[in-house]
């Protein structure tokens, strides 16, 4: 069926409207959107059923008088998207990236330049210290060069360090990479990566969820951390400190329930201690190669057989693990008590079981002594 260009640019218009409002977040506007139906139809919602939508107070309500103001911005906008090559993408829309549309605190707009999809089959994020060291460049290059043949897209931040490096590695062997910018996109932060960033638009993509000509701002640079963790199928940290950027990323590839793999460090480098501590805390893999990856994702390379996910075959399995993978297949995952309880073993036996299915890769082990199924 063919899209009305009419139709699609009046839902744009009031989208931006209402997504560029002050105080309108991602989850205030999903909120808005779960209960009105429609950008458009918020602006026209009565105010009695306006003042029931979750999360909208007085203040917000506000926003229905200002709707001609608000509109006029979102025009303004829209024009200088036209103006610059920009696309524009909202979250109602099917060219919207499907990996971020499952995610509750993912943008609902997002501004890109490039030539680039942004569903793409394979991703890898790769992210790390600012004050990258020779050692942590020279193994951005090989983990990128090594991931050469199973072709996934290279997502990175575009800052100084590991992000830039890896835009870089992916761009000298040919492979596409996605560069998510705390900054809007008519405002390349840092400046000196302006070149990387104009040659890789030409298969990839710049992408923020800042209107061009909005200010920038500090906060924005740890919130696009999000969308570097929602877009990759696997999440690499090289180098990182105790805290920074990229742990934050780590954290969030991790809740996201992602595969987060740390390259390991010497024990006395500063810059190993963050990736060092992911793996002690279970929260990332330890990373050796692209294999890892592979066998993780269940990846195979071009002309190789493709590589099939195993289905749990319950039937060969005695009483009490029976009752341990129905419970990890409807649950996703549970901490041990909960599992202890719900299936009546006793947590001596129980613990017994799962470190019995967790040798075979059937469970994996996760912080706070919770389980999760692989299968």
């Amino acid at each position: 069926m063919n899209s009305n260009p009419e139709k699609d640019h009046e839902k744009l218009r009031y989208h931006l409207a209402l997504a560029l409002a002050p105080k309108v977040g991602p989850s205030v506007f999903k909120a808005i959107l779960a209960y009105s139906g429609s950008a458009k139809d918020f602006f026209q919602l009565a105010k009695g059923k306006a003042s029931k939508i979750p999360r909208v107070g007085e203040k917000l309500l506000e926003l229905q008088k200002q709707s001609d103001h608000l509109l006029r911005n979102a025009d303004e906008v829209i024009a200088s998207c036209t103006k610059k090559g920009y696309d524009i993408f909202i979250s109602t829309s099917a060219k919207f990236p499907h990996r971020l549309k499952s995610i509750e605190d993912s943008p609902v707009i997002l501004f890109s330049q490039g030539k680039g999809s942004l569903n793409f089959e394979r991703s890898v994020g790769i992210v790390g210290t600012r004050s990258a060291t020779t050692y942590g460049k020279s193994i951005t290059r090989k983990i990128v060069e090594d991931l050469l043949p199973y072709q996934p897209v290279i997502i990175s931040g575009l800052a100084y360090g590991i992000d830039i490096e890896a835009h870089r590695a992916a761009l000298q062997i040919g492979l596409p990479t996605i560069a998510i910018m705390g900054s809007p996109l008519n405002q390349i932060y840092p400046a000196a990566h302006k070149n990387t960033a104009l040659q890789l638009q030409e298969t990839g993509n710049l992408l923020s969820e800042y209107a061009p000509g909005s200010k920038m701002m500090p906060g924005n640079f740890p919130a696009r951390n999000r969308i570097i963790a929602g877009l990759s199928d696997a999440l690499i940290v090289v180098e990182a400190a105790e805290k920074g950027g990229a742990l934050i990323t780590a954290e969030i590839a991790y809740s996201y329930d992602k595969e987060v793999f740390a390259v390991p460090g010497n024990l006395q480098s500063t810059f190993s201690e963050g990736c060092n501590h992911l793996i002690k805390k279970m929260k990332a893999s330890i990373y050796t190669g692209p294999g890892d990856i592979a066998e993780a994702l269940f990846w195979s390379k071009p002309g190789e057989e493709q590589v099939k996910k195993p289905t749990l075959d319950l039937s060969e399995r005695d009483e009490e693990e029976k009752k341990i993978l129905t419970l990890l297949q409807e649950k996703g995952e549970s901490e041990i008590d909960l599992i202890s309880f719900t299936t009546e073993i006793p947590l001596g036996i129980l613990s017994s079981k799962l470190l019995s299915l967790e040798f075979e890769g059937i469970v994996k082990s996760l912080p706070g002594k919770k389980f999760k199924l692989l299968i």
